[in-house]
């Protein structure tokens, strides 16, 4: 992974418009443009001999095969679990050829599926031109080899195509950070070779230089020598990783210190979180119809109607089976939900299964520790939704709010839900303050909660709700006629 340059180049004026691209509003339409601008091209690899797994697992995808095991449930949802691996595969860039589903009560611990299916799926591969497989699941280093020896084609699973997605929408210095060491983690238990091509012992006689006595023995194999290199980076990626959490949170315990509310946007990868959070404060981040757009945490500050500020923060989307490395490696992001004060969860109503999705997003939550934390369960893509399936999830989640974040269609109704849960000041105040200090009536207007205000001959009378912390500061205010107190 390349780190980001540590200056800004010069923005040069547009030849064609004379605009100036330094003036320009930020609203991810770039990150589109160059998002779309870079797909992958069918056919067009390139075979190498001597390469380690690391280098073998960052190939492209192409035409490719799924195939999943269907273990429990009903087919509908091995139908829908197989139709999102799909999305997965082309929003990697691979071509879906054809897909395969095996029931069974377990997948088979040397092939994940079948002897019978094994075959069937290598005559698919080879009457369809396809140079990758697809399984939906995790594979063990034995599953992943033998299918790979029996198929004759590349074999990957569901974890190696969502870190593969991660990689390519990393932006920031810490998401690539933190892609990395998940994508690192997973390879280091499934690194092979194939034959000598790997080795380098040294062995017997040896004739190169700097051998001879002293220089014989076992010596080390690349794979070896491909772990050790692996661990050392793995090692300096976290130190890395922890410097950036502690900036974080420096600006995390500042929000706190002026007990700033804070309210975390989470929820399945692509049911409208970016768009929800441009919907509410005019962010302007990048808005993608495809998995795992948004990997980079945005935070923006806003208002509820009578003044009270807090932060809104769009994070990564959670899929089904979201791999343990990514969860790991994203836990200082992940964190941050976990230190809110409410949880917006958003749910895609026009998926086909949006219970599903609840579930799934709730089994990270409470990996991460946050499923103790306020939630507001949002029902979004209402327009898109059918009736039926809004009113089940209304009986379902009975704190749910239905809304659209594309045309803006209950977007009230979230904003007053969202006002009514935040928590509110604790410390209650009577104050006298003279006309001078206009800037302690403009802290209790943002910090607190103002109830009432009169204008008078000696100064402006306020009773509100504030924090601790400005209470302080209003002490030497206190009306004649009342305190504070808690």
């Amino acid at each position: 992974m390349t780190s980001a340059s540590p200056y800004e180049p010069e923005l040069e004026p547009d030849a064609d418009t004379g605009r100036d691209p330094a003036s320009e509003p930020d609203t991810g339409e770039l990150d589109l443009e160059d998002r779309q601008a870079l797909r992958r091209v069918a056919s067009l690899s390139t075979e190498l001999e001597d390469i380690s797994e690391v280098e073998y697992r960052q190939l492209r995808l192409e035409r490719v095969v799924l195939v999943g095991v269907w273990t429990d449930g009903d087919s509908t949802a091995a139908e829908n679990s197989l139709a999102e691996l799909k999305l997965l595969a082309e929003t990697a860039g691979s071509q879906v050829l054809e897909a395969m589903v095996q029931r069974r009560k377990r997948p088979d611990p040397a092939t994940y599926v079948g002897r019978g299916k094994v075959q069937e799926l290598k005559e698919a591969v080879q009457s369809s031109g396809a140079d990758t497989v697809i399984c939906d699941g995790e594979l063990t280093p034995g599953q992943l080899r033998n299918l790979e020896d029996r198929v004759r084609v590349k074999v990957v699973d569901r974890t190696a195509v969502i870190l593969d997605i991660f990689a390519q929408h990393a932006r920031s210095a810490e998401g690539k950070a933190q892609v990395e060491l998940a994508q690192l983690q997973y390879l280091t238990q499934r690194l092979r070779g194939w034959g000598g091509a790997l080795s380098r012992q040294a062995g017997g006689r040896v004739g190169v230089q700097g051998g001879g006595i002293g220089g014989r023995g076992p010596g080390e194999t690349k794979l070896e020598t491909d772990r050790r290199r692996i661990t050392t980076r793995i090692a300096r990626l976290r130190r890395e990783l922890k410097t950036m959490k502690t900036t974080r949170d420096t600006k995390t315990s500042e929000r706190r210190r002026r007990a700033v509310p804070s309210v975390s946007i989470a929820g399945y990868t692509n049911a409208g979180k970016s768009s929800l959070l441009n919907r509410l404060t005019g962010a302007g981040v990048l808005v993608d119809d495809t998995l795992f757009a948004t990997l980079d945490p945005t935070t923006r500050r806003t208002q509820t109607s009578d003044g009270r500020v807090y932060t809104l923060s769009d994070t990564v989307g959670f899929v089904r089976h979201l791999p343990h490395q990514l969860v790991e490696a994203f836990r200082s992001t992940l964190d941050e939900v976990g230190d809110s004060d409410l949880v917006l969860h958003v749910v895609d109503g026009s998926h086909p299964d949006p219970e599903g999705q609840l579930a799934a997003v709730r089994e990270v939550l409470a990996e991460i520790g946050a499923d103790d934390v306020a939630e507001i369960v949002v029902v979004n893509k209402s327009d898109l939704a059918e009736p039926l399936v809004l009113s089940r999830l209304r009986t379902r989640e009975p704190h749910a709010v239905v809304c659209s974040a594309r045309t803006g269609d209950g977007i009230d109704d979230l904003l007053a839900a969202v006002e009514k849960d935040l928590p509110r000041p604790q410390v209650d105040v009577r104050v006298l303050l003279p006309y001078e200090r206009g800037d302690l009536l403009s802290r209790m207007h943002t910090d607190g909660e103002v109830l009432a205000v009169e204008h008078t001959a000696d100064g402006t009378a306020v009773v509100a709700r504030v924090t601790p912390a400005l209470a302080g500061a209003l002490a030497p205010y206190a009306a004649s006629t009342g305190g504070s107190g808690d």
